[in-house]
């Protein structure tokens, strides 16, 4: 009878989500109040309704129901608790369940924190999220139903895909999409502009907190997936350029450009039609990732779906939705002003470069990843598009970028002194340059590229507190006065230092492991011991131990310096009981911000030996540091009172000749 419960709210919510769209719509044309103002009533609905479906369908897991098919396809008795869980958005059906659920929360997030807005407006952003519920809850009703019955119920379920069973799955997915999905409150908002012929400064406030929200919860989301795929799968690297990655990847550099963009258009409402089109591109981007991932066109370890009629359903929804929306932005652009002038060299025209420059870099990304499955769908022809390509296309296009960061929070806004900028930045180059040269000296045969990118990075980490520097008055202003000036600047302006460091850090980690990492690949038998850049490692041994639901050998190694002991790394071989499938578990030694980072191979068969991998990963930590720092950056900026309060409330006045204008 639960499992019937969360099938029927499934229904309901479908129900109710088509009302969500039809009701406020219907009442923003007509201008018709008590319609517009069932809108926020219409998403919390939806929002219980799916949420309670979620519920019983997690029950499911928790409690080993298997008489439904999803929980006997993705779950075990034997399974930790946390895995029953995280099972639950660790396939197909769930993860659907888990972004519908996602969406109707961003729904009536934007009813609760709305009552700001204009009614209109609100309804019609209402009622575009209604149109994706709508869309996605029928989607996952008629194609993808996770309360599909089995009858006689089976005493055990078949596991959870063992690379899956890890806690990066509880944390991974619902970051990435509550960043993928909280574009659809912009997309929305993009929507709703265009239909009503209205967009202004105003219109960019509202916007911009659900759009540092996405893009917050989508930095981490990518940054948690890197971490696990480095940790979990055994390869040793960090990204890999794969399909699936890329399908993330894209709407994040949307989702920075328009958060850029959006930043020009509310303090110059400038940039207003290429901030809609933006907008429309973010959220069109994050719907072709979940495309790539559910329709089975790519074999990833982050897919899930293999079923073609789900791909076709959702390739319609994709086209329904991105195609309707570029249809609407091309009728409707011409209606909307495109703001004010601004010189090439200001604020507006680095943060127009940034735009310009990520774009492409989207589009770089959206050809390499789409290109061979275009080439296999005209010719049956299967090609590869790997890492050389990105690294050949991708990085050109970010060093000008790179390179430019720091310049643009000193130009002033409207028209600024390039000139100017750059004798406040000199000392700051003066530092970034010294990094690059103190690692050609101190990095024997260090290529010259690896010093350039060590000198990209420390510009970008310096230079991003430049701003804060100049505006503490240092060092000609007193320590009193200059901490009461740093205690006094708007939170974004430390997000905006932060968010940027990050990036340099990134670059740092990147730079580093790429050009100093060392690899070796041998067989080892117990006693062994091998050299790895300056550590002695000594395989022990291996030894079985069993898990909760699976069996594995645990090797040994002690890792030495100078003759003193400084740890014990214990990678794996596992084997999980119910599917039989082994599993590779890296084992890692953290040294400052370096690894040592050991994986397991094969047995050599007909001796005692083993092939091992072993990696010395320099600062290879600064990769996911990065991403921290970019977080944490958005969040000051999220905590900026400017976004707190959102746009002023019109005055009564105010409102009542904007309703006879209407």
């Amino acid at each position: 009878m639960i499992v019937e419960l969360g099938h029927y709210a499934l229904v309901l919510a479908l129900a109710l989500s088509v009302l969500q769209t039809v009701v406020p719509f219907v009442g923003a044309r007509t201008g018709d109040t008590r319609q517009m103002a069932m809108a926020p009533n219409l998403a919390f609905a939806v929002f219980a309704a799916i949420a309670l479906s979620f519920g019983v369908l997690t029950w499911g897991y928790v409690a080993s129901d298997f008489s439904i098919l999803n929980v006997w396809e993705n779950s075990n008795s034997q399974q930790p608790l946390l895995f029953k869980f995280t099972g639950v958005w660790g396939n197909h059906e769930g993860s659907m369940m888990l972004w519908i659920l996602i969406l109707s929360l961003f729904g009536a997030l934007v009813a609760f924190f709305g009552s700001n807005l204009p009614p209109s407006l609100r309804a019609m952003v209402i009622s575009v999220q209604g149109l994706i519920a709508t869309a996605f809850t029928g989607f996952i009703l008629f194609t993808s139903n996770p309360f599909t019955r089995l009858s006689p119920a089976p005493l055990e379920g078949q596991d959870l895909n063992p690379i899956l069973q890890d806690v990066g799955l509880a944390i991974h997915p619902p970051l990435l999409y509550l960043g993928y999905v909280g574009f659809s409150v912009c997309f929305a908002f993009a929507i709703a502009a265009l239909v009503e012929g209205r967009i202004d400064a105003a219109w960019a406030r509202w916007v911009r907190p659900w759009t540092l929200t996405a893009w917050i919860f989508l930095t981490a989301g990518i940054a948690m997936g890197s971490y696990w795929a480095y940790y979990e799968l055994g390869w040793g690297g960090w990204w890999f350029w794969d399909p699936v990655e890329n399908a993330s990847f894209m709407p994040w550099l949307a989702g920075t450009a328009l958060l850029h963009s959006a930043l020009v258009m509310e303090k110059r409402e400038a940039l207003k039609v290429w901030t809609i089109l933006l907008a429309i591109l973010a959220f069109s981007l994050s719907l072709l990732g979940t495309f790539l991932v559910r329709s089975g066109v790519l074999t990833s370890v982050h897919a899930f779906a293999s079923d073609p009629t789900r791909g076709v359903v959702i390739l319609a929804i994709l086209v329904f939705f991105i195609g309707g929306a570029l249809i609407l932005f091309a009728l409707r652009s011409s209606t909307l002003s495109n703001g004010g002038l601004f010189h090439p060299i200001s604020r507006e025209g680095a943060l127009l470069l940034n735009n310009l420059i990520l774009t492409t870099a989207a589009a770089t990304v959206f050809v390499g990843t789409l290109y061979p499955l275009a080439i296999e769908a005209l010719t049956g022809e299967k090609i590869s598009v790997g890492a050389p390509y990105f690294d050949a296309t991708f990085a050109p296009l970010m060093i000008p970028l790179l390179l430019a960061v720091p310049f643009g929070p000193l130009l002033a806004w409207k028209r600024g002194d390039l000139f100017g900028a750059a004798q406040r930045l000199y000392v700051f180059a003066g530092i970034a340059i010294l990094a690059g040269l103190v690692t050609l000296y101190l990095a024997t045969g260090a290529p010259v590229l690896a010093a350039i990118g060590v000198t990209i990075g420390f510009w970008l980490i310096v230079g991003a507190f430049a701003e804060v520097w100049q505006k503490s008055g240092l060092p000609k202003a007193g320590v009193r006065t200059a901490m009461a000036r740093l205690s006094g600047l708007p939170r974004s302006v430390w997000g905006t230092a932060f968010a940027h460091a990050g990036l340099g850090v990134i670059t740092l980690g990147i730079v580093s492991v790429s050009a100093f990492q060392e690899e070796h690949v041998l067989r080892m038998a117990p006693g062994d011991t091998t050299d790895l850049s300056g550590f002695s490692v000594l395989f022990e041994g291996m030894e079985p131990r069993q898990g909760p639901n699976y069996t594995e050998n645990v090797a040994t190694f002690q890792v030495s310096r100078d003759g003193k002991q400084i740890a014990t790394i214990n990678p794996a071989k596992r084997i999980y009981t119910a599917r039989r499938m082994p599993t590779t578990e890296a084992g890692i030694h953290t040294r400052g911000f370096s690894q040592i980072y050991i994986a397991l191979g094969d047995p050599v068969e007909g001796s005692n030996q083993i092939v091992v991998r072993l990696w010395w990963k320099p600062d290879v930590t600064l990769i996911w540091f990065g991403p921290i720092l970019m977080v944490i950056g958005g969040l000051f900026s999220l905590s900026d009172r400017r976004l707190r309060i959102g746009a002023p409330v019109p005055s009564a006045r105010r409102r009542q000749v904007l309703a006879a204008a209407e």
